[in-house]
C-alpha cells in the first residue's frame, strides 16, 4: 500500500524524496484530468486509496465517494484531513476539491505528515478554514509554490480550476522535467518496484480481507481483455 512506511520509496522520516513525490504526483495529475474530463469528481484522494502496482505505477481505488457532476454537488463526504474548505462550508463543490486534495497529498509526501491535523475532526476543519500552512525547510521553492496554489482557499483562483484546467497544473515549474506523454504511456522509469511473488501475494498489506486468497477470482482470456482499457489510467 502507498502509505506503508516499512518498505518502499520512503525515507526514514516517513517522507518521499522530491523526485519520488514528483513521479507519483504527475500520475495523479493525469488521473484527475481524465476523471474530470468525464465529469467525475473523485472526492477521496488520500494515501490509503492508492496502490503501487508490480510495474511501479499508481492505481486509484475506492470510488465510493466518486460522483458524476456537471456543475456542483452539496454532499458532505471525504476524509477530514483532505477536505477542501468549500465542502466544510457546504457551499457546493465540484472538481476543485480534487485539486485541493492533491495539494494536501503532495505536502504529505514531502513532509511526512498532512498540513492540517488535529485529534478532533472539528479541529481539523477549523485549521483548514484558517488556511495556515507551515512548510518544513527541506521542501523546495517549486514544490512549495505548487502546494500553495493548490491550497488556495478561493477555489476560483485555485490551480486546476482556472480556464486552463489540468493543463495549468501540468505546466507548473515543479513538473518542468516531467514527460507527460511518458506518464500517460507509463513508459517512464518508476522510482520503486515492489517485490511481488504472484497474484496472491499480500505481504505488502498489514491487513488482508477475510476471504482466503485461494477464493480470489482470476480472469483470463476474453474476460480479462474486457478490462484492459482500465489499465491505461
Amino acid at each position: 500500500m502507498f502509505r506503508k512506511k516499512t518498505t518502499g520509496p520512503v525515507e526514514d522520516k516517513g517522507r518521499f524524496p522530491d523526485h519520488v513525490a514528483c513521479y507519483y504526483a504527475s500520475q495523479l495529475v493525469m488521473a484527475m484530468a481524465y476523471l474530470h474530463a468525464q465529469h467525475i469528481i473523485y472526492r477521496d484522494l488520500k494515501p490509503e486509496n492508492l496502490l503501487i502496482t508490480s510495474e511501479g505505477s499508481l492505481k486509484i481505488t475506492d470510488f465510493g465517494f466518486a460522483k458524476i457532476v456537471e456543475d456542483k454537488t452539496w454532499t458532505l463526504c471525504g476524509t477530514p484531513e483532505y477536505l477542501a474548505p468549500e465542502i466544510i462550508q457546504s457551499k457546493g463543490h465540484g472538481k476543485s476539491v480534487d485539486w485541493w486534495a492533491l495539494g494536501v497529498l503532495i505536502y504529505e509526501m514531502l513532509a511526512g505528515y498532512p498540513p492540517f491535523y488535529d485529534e478532533n475532526p472539528f479541529g481539523i476543519y477549523q485549521k483548514i478554514l484558517d488556511g495556515k500552512v507551515d512548510y518544513p525547510k527541506h521542501i523546495d521553492s517549486k514544490a512549495k509554490d505548487l502546494i500553495k496554489k493548490l491550497l488556495l482557499q478561493d477555489r476560483t483562483k485555485r490551480l486546476g480550476c482556472l480556464r486552463g484546467g489540468s493543463e495549468d497544473v501540468k505546466k507548473h515549474k515543479y513538473f518542468a522535467k516531467v514527460d507527460w506523454d511518458a506518464v500517460l504511456a507509463r513508459s517512464d522509469t518508476p522510482p520503486y518496484l515492489p517485490p511481488v511473488g504472484g497474484p496472491g501475494d499480500h505481504t505488502h498489506f498489514d491487513e488482508y480481507p477475510d476471504s482466503p486468497v485461494d477464493d480470489a477470482v482470476v480472469l483470463y482470456g476474453e474476460d480479462r481483455a474486457a478490462f484492459d482499457v482500465f489499465d491505461q489510467f
